[in-house]
């Protein structure tokens, strides 16, 4: 039965040696896709309906922190790169980020009795630094755990296994959460944070840290990465920092991978920022809440053995560009929506909303996984280039397009909102439960809310499949960079075709004789091997010492453990090696 399984899901191998490194890897997705869809729910009507900031005041929180986070991001990805350890260069950061995470995820739902009305600098500035905090240590925790991805899996479709299994512990991560929140703010009598929660809201924060804290130990503590004691460094300066930095953005398939991430990310945190609002003041239909995130959350999760199926036949573009349409028709049902407090409960308005919840998270879910999958692949042509491996320094920029991003446009879209006239705050919140009718808002601030909600999400997911469709990388091409990489780091030189570097080229946007894997050293001129089956045959000493790593059990040891698994894989690759060059020794 387990092997019918592992089939279906095209996975080779056991459950326990193939499938569990893949879970424990992924637990700590739990913690940072939960903390994030919590936050991106219910932070800014925290500050703005339980500490009762105006939304100008709750944008300069939001945006500080969004600034810190571009700050700090870069120097996390280079530490991160230059750490030796007998841990590897990035899992001990998970362990040792895990208490200031929790501490300061905590207290962001703490409002110490501050009102933003009374006294706005005060929240301002007690905010802004335990969302300061909260920023650094996510970045500590995601940089170096989405870093180890590359080298726990170097396989071009192992990782999108690693990515699959990590999407199903994003949904563990992010709908759990939210259903705990829901339930705990039940039991209080609320629906939603507003004036009076703050209790409710600190609980919230408490068990959530509580749980958030146990997934990164155990992501640490069943992990395995490769030693770094014996990496030789460069000095670092300020010279140094530039260059590291400068090289990632020469990168073609980076910037592709960089530009189209970016539009995609702000197209569901416009959307995702102002939801919220939409739902209480056009739809209103705020009721059903919960049941439109739930409904949300089960067709992203139905949307993802189509996906899988789809990019482990097609390759990795192939579902972005089949279902992301949905996404967008998602948006535009919004713009139909238009009831009044007399007839919002009228089957035909819910069905307008709950069609909203089928279609963009179906959608988004294509061109989601189809980023997620792409980013580890850029790390390898990123070493075709310099000639190392920099994870830290490529993951950079994917907590920086997804933490930056999410505050950044939290704060836009607060500041949208206020302009456009949108009424927050302890007034609304006692008029609602006075009458038991939503706030009127201006016809302004409604305008405001469509154009967050239906058309700033539609221009940028429009852009970002026209930057995908630029994307040139496909298996074939990622296996020749990586066998070139494997053959010059085992012969010292290779020597590529005229077609494979024009390839090469391509894809990295450098010329090949100013790459690394283009300056070939003395000796004999290797050629890359090609496997019996026709493809390029990847030199696997590294595969096979990390499936020795991550094999390795409690209780023995390692190194040889480790040693006795790379000795048999490695002369397994050899004999191959030896037969297809015909040699006898």
């Amino acid at each position: 039965m387990e092997q019918k399984i592992l089939k279906l899901l095209g996975v080779k191998g056991t459950f326990k040696k193939d499938v569990m490194p893949m879970i424990n890897y992924s637990s700590a997705n739990i913690t940072t896709s939960g903390s994030g869809y919590v936050i991106s729910l219910y932070f800014t009507l925290f500050l703005t309906g339980v500490v009762d900031l105006e939304p100008e005041y709750a944008a300069i929180v939001t945006f500080i922190a969004g600034i810190w986070d571009a700050v700090i991001d870069p120097f996390i990805g280079i530490i991160t790169d230059r750490t030796r350890s007998k841990y590897g260069r990035h899992r001990r950061y998970i362990l040792w980020a895990m208490p200031l995470y929790s501490v300061s995820f905590a207290l962001l739902w703490n409002s110490y009795g501050l009102n933003g009305r009374e006294r706005p600098m005060q929240a301002v500035v007690y905010f802004t630094i335990v969302y300061v905090l909260y920023k650094t240590a996510y970045s500590f925790v995601d940089v170096p755990h989405v870093a180890m991805l590359p080298e726990l899996a170097p396989d071009y479709d192992l990782r999108t296994q690693y990515n699959s299994v990590g999407y199903i512990f994003n949904s563990f991560g992010m709908f759990p959460s939210f259903f705990l929140a829901m339930a705990i703010l039940g039991v209080f009598g609320f629906s939603d944070p507003e004036s009076g929660a703050e209790f409710p809201m600190l609980l919230v924060g408490i068990i959530l840290a509580l749980v958030y804290a146990v997934c990164l130990v155990h992501t640490f503590r069943k992990t395995r990465e490769k030693p770094s004691l014996d990496m030789v460094l460069q000095k670092f300066d300020f010279k140094y920092f530039l260059q590291e930095y400068a090289l990632v953005i020469k990168n073609k398939a980076f910037r592709q991978y960089f530009t189209m991430s970016l539009s995609y990310n702000i197209a569901c945190n416009f959307y995702r920022s102002s939801l919220v609002f939409y739902i209480r003041y056009i739809a209103r239909l705020i009721k059903l809440y919960g049941l439109f995130t739930t409904i949300e959350g089960v067709f992203e999760a139905s949307a993802f053995p189509f996906n899988y199926a789809i990019t482990m036949k097609h390759g990795k573009k192939k579902c972005a560009n089949i279902v992301t349409p949905l996404m967008i028709l998602g948006f535009a049902i919004c713009l139909f929506m238009n009831p009044t407090d007399e007839n919002s409960d009228s089957i035909i308005w819910v069905i307008i909303l709950m069609l909203t919840a089928v279609f963009y998270p179906f959608g988004k879910s294509g061109i989601g996984y189809t980023a997620t999958n792409i980013f580890p692949d850029i790390s390898d042509i990123d070493e075709a280039i310099t000639g190392r491996r920099r994870e830290g320094v490529i993951g950079t920029f994917n907590t920086l397009i997804k933490t930056c991003v999410s505050t950044t446009v939290q704060s836009l879209v607060l500041v949208i909102l206020g302009v456009f006239g949108l009424e927050t705050g302890s007034e609304v919140t006692e008029y609602e439960k006075t009458t038991g009718l939503l706030f009127d808002q201006p016809d302004s601030a409604l305008l405001g809310v469509r154009l967050c909600v239906v058309i700033v999400p539609i221009a940028f997911t429009l852009l970002s499949l026209f930057l995908l469709h630029k994307f040139q990388m496909n298996k074939s091409d990622h296996r020749l960079i990586c066998a070139a990489i494997a053959t010059k780091h085992k012969y010292g030189n290779v020597t590529l075709t005229a077609e494979q570097i024009k390839v090469v080229e391509q894809i990295s946007g450098q010329k090949y004789e100013k790459m690394w894997l283009g300056q070939n050293n003395e000796g004999e001129p290797h050629t890359v091997e090609v496997n019996e089956n026709g493809e390029y045959d990847i030199l696997i000493e590294k595969e096979a010492e990390m499936a020795a790593i991550r094999n390795s059990k409690e209780g023995k040891t390692e190194t040889s453990k480790a040693t006795e698994d790379t000795n048999s894989d490695y002369n397994e690759s050899l004999e191959r090696v030896k037969k297809a060059l015909g040699e006898d020794e």
